[in-house]
């Protein structure tokens, strides 16, 4: 056992106490954060507007602060983004992190100076955490690869901009850095064949301990691997015992990535967002993610059935309940309030507070991580069938994760047409192009090979009355989802 695995095991004692600490605290730590972020933040410009110096109370709080998204929260944004100071949050962003909008294109996410250490600490808890309870700290001393976007940053009126992984990979600390892999020049490689290709040379003959990424990531990864090699994973890095993922659903890749390596890997989930990071998996016993009360975040709840409502109750942590599907909304000290991340969770322990996510507030696809919604893909299919000429009567659109023909994964388009396009390719090529103008993570998906283009599959003009009709579901008030995160729907309308 190195210097660092040994160290590693006090280290970690410690952190998984005060963690623990925390949680047997966690009401009176959300009060902290509500007021800590009110009294930091009454002197801005939201701050003002929002009667921040009057509030001392929750009552006041939700009276003061409505419940906001990011098109709401916008016209404070784009201010940041001029370079004023003082707006959301006293001076300027230490970061944007960009993420994908739902009108706006590009979301610029502010990450200050005192929510930055909140990210970074956060993951090396959850490695901690697990060493407390496992004993098994050897990883430390081998070498670690975190898949994620380019570190590469672009800047807007000197904030730092970038991608969330990108932003805290040039925080990893000091102690991490020569096991760190990719190399920082590979990891900068925007392709992704590419990017993997090299990834897959420089980690060939490492000794690799931790495998840290989103699960479809991960698994072209070990397929690249075992196409070069013909080997398992547990056969090339036999030391490999931790696998580290969040972002999607582990379900659907848990099968394969097993099948990939040869043997069960201990596997930690995390629960990070741009705006902050909300929760990670402290134990492999215990069932759900540990909520981070004392983070940066007071943190509110919307019962999913009334979010839509003119009205819907908005509850704190103290008012929670085990099994309700929550809306999740977050109040941070980077200055977002009463905000929306579209998320839904679902409390599994009240002692501590752990939760599971249980999806999104719409329905949505982001089997890779593309987040891509309703608005989007409406957006893109009729833009183009309004140049065609064509109507469309019904459409649903699903993940194709593993394609029965082989090649890259895609989206796969369930379509009725009234009259269809005389030119079907040309038409699907041209959504494709038309849904990443709306949504940049899907358009970094295509552009690094991770996803091919999408496909389009005509029904019968009556394929939707028919499908409707078998789930007992046509008319009054029902509707075809535009969107699944899995093919229920999909296998359906192929039978």
């Amino acid at each position: 056992m190195g210097i660092k695995a040994i160290l590693a095991k006090p280290f970690a004692k410690y952190i998984a106490g005060k963690v623990k600490k925390e949680s047997e605290n966690a009401l009176e730590w959300q009060s902290t954060w509500m007021n800590k972020i009110l009294g930091s933040a009454q002197n801005t410009a939201f701050g003002k507007d929002h009667s921040f110096s009057k509030i001392n109370s929750y009552e006041l709080f939700k009276a003061n602060i409505p419940i906001r998204d990011y098109e709401a929260l916008k016209p404070y944004v784009d201010r940041m983004v001029a370079g004023e100071v003082d707006i959301l949050w006293p001076g300027k962003p230490l970061y944007f992190a960009k993420t994908s909008g739902t009108t706006s294109g590009v979301k610029y996410i502010p990450i200050s100076k005192e929510s930055i250490s909140f990210h970074i600490n956060s993951a090396r808890n959850a490695l901690l955490c697990y060493i407390a309870e496992t004993g098994n700290s050897e990883f430390v001393d081998g070498k670690l690869i975190f898949l994620s976007g380019s570190p590469e940053m672009d800047t807007k009126n000197g904030i730092f901009t970038g991608r969330l992984s990108g932003i805290v990979n040039h925080h990893v600390p000091q102690y991490l850095r020569t096991n760190q892999m990719p190399s920082y020049a590979t990891n900068c490689i925007e392709d992704w064949e590419q990017k993997v290709e090299k990834i897959t040379e420089e980690t060939l003959s490492a000794d690799m301990t931790l495998i840290s990424g989103i699960p479809p990531w991960v698994q072209m990864y070990f397929d690249k691997l075992k196409e070069k090699t013909g080997k398992q994973i547990k056969d090339l890095f036999p030391n490999f015992n931790l696998f580290v993922y969040g972002g999607v659903n582990f379900e659907p890749y848990r099968a394969k990535i097993e099948e990939s390596i040869g043997k069960k890997v201990d596997t930690i989930e995390t629960y990070p967002a741009s705006e902050g990071f909300i929760a990670y998996q402290d134990s492999q016993e215990a069932n759900g993610l540990l909520l981070l009360v004392n983070n940066g975040i007071f943190y509110e709840f919307i019962p999913v059935d009334e979010f839509f409502h003119e009205n819907p109750t908005r509850l704190s942590l103290a008012q929670v309940e085990l099994g309700v599907n929550y809306a999740i909304i977050l109040n941070t000290n980077a200055g977002l309030y009463g905000y929306n991340i579209g998320d839904t969770v679902k409390f599994v322990s009240l002692n501590p507070y752990r939760i599971k996510v249980t999806g999104r507030i719409k329905h949505y696809i982001s089997a890779f991580g593309e987040h891509v919604i309703g608005e989007e893909v409406e957006f893109a299919i009729l833009s183009v069938a309004k140049k065609y000429g064509v109507s469309i009567i019904e459409f649903t659109v699903a993940p194709q994760v593993n394609p029965p023909e082989g090649g890259l994964p895609y989206h796969e388009w369930f379509v009725s047409f009234e009259n269809e396009p005389t030119d079907l390719a040309g038409f699907s090529a041209e959504v494709d192009i038309a849904l990443q103008t709306k949504n940049i993570y899907y358009q970094d998906l295509i552009k690094g090979s991770i996803l091919q283009a999408l496909k389009i599959r005509t029904l019968a003009p009556d394929a939707f009355i028919h499908y409707m009709k078998s789930q007992g579901k046509l008319g009054g008030q029902n509707k075809v989802p535009r969107l699944s995160n899995d093919r229920k729907i999909a296998d359906l309308l192929s039978a």
